[in-house]
């Protein structure tokens, strides 16, 4: 089956614009043992700090046999190395984060970037303790004009393939491409009024499509640059971004005030996203 090309990820594209850390470079905490991934079996409920809380918590649940999808956590030290490495991935680290992702491939017998069966993840920040100031959670990623064909197949369901294609730019232009909500927003509520519609699910699959046209025009406005499209890129670029919201402005005075040290750093799960047949409606 067609997939999309899995390019570098050098691939010219927006870069996530984050603030300044106010901190001095964290120390490394946790001694490295040079594994910077575990996939959710491999963890446990004992392992918060390097885990973080939603590492560990989604390996206890694998462990007790609890229907979790599949997917794998980059540790807090990988968060540390980043930082001290002047924000970039330590060395290994992107080539591990592949092997991870074809790994889920496997597993779930879906291609990243398959335009007819495509895996899509989930990109989740975690700390050993949740804080103001960390990064929201990307849902969908791995979606671009070639995969929302191949989730409409999954799904049985145009609306809701466009209808989550368009969240998802909105959501990563806003979340890991720092542009604000208003940007995204305005254009929603413009369409809504005229089509004389009272809530967002009286629009139609070909009003969600070409909101997220207009969407991905207002990235290129915004950053200088086309929305990512290929998985992979996106797949670092939210990477970065939940490391950069651990040495952001809100998170540093946070753990100023409440005397939290710098160096705990921060998790990020990449979960597999689960759908089912919907139907038309």
């Amino acid at each position: 089956m067609p997939r999309t090309a899995r390019k570098s990820a050098a691939t010219t594209s927006p870069r996530p614009r984050r603030p300044r850390a106010t901190a001095s470079p964290p120390s490394t905490g946790a001694e490295r043992n040079g594994k910077l991934i575990y996939t959710f079996p491999e963890g446990n409920a004992g392992m918060r700090r390097l885990l973080g809380g939603k590492g560990a918590g989604l390996a206890e649940m694998t462990n007790a046999g609890l229907p979790v999808p599949p997917g794998f956590t980059i540790t807090t030290e990988a968060c540390n190395a980043y930082y001290a490495a002047g924000r970039e991935l330590p060395d290994g680290l992107w080539d591990d984060i592949r092997a991870h992702m074809s790994d889920l491939e496997r597993e779930t017998g879906k291609g990243f970037g398959d335009a007819e069966n495509p895996l899509l993840v989930s990109v989740r920040s975690g700390a050993a303790f949740s804080m103001p100031g960390m990064m929201d959670t990307v849902l969908n990623l791995g979606l671009n004009p070639e995969t929302v064909a191949g989730l409409i197949k999954l799904t049985d369901n145009e609306r809701f393939g466009y209808d989550a294609w368009r969240r998802f730019v909105a959501m990563f232009g806003r979340i890991v491409l720092d542009i604000e909500a208003a940007a995204f927003d305005e254009p929603l509520e413009q369409l809504k009024e005229r089509r004389h519609a009272k809530a967002d699910t009286d629009l139609t699959a070909t009003d969600l499509r070409a909101l997220a046209d207009e969407y991905q025009q207002i990235v290129q406005e915004r950053t200088g640059q086309p929305f990512p499209t290929d998985p992979y890129r996106q797949l670092e670029l939210a990477v970065r971004a939940v490391f950069d919201s651990w040495f952001g402005k809100r998170a540093h005075d946070y753990r100023e005030f409440n005397k939290i040290p710098h160096d705990l750093g921060t998790a990020v799960s990449i979960v597999t996203m689960v759908f089912g047949n919907m139907g038309a409606d």
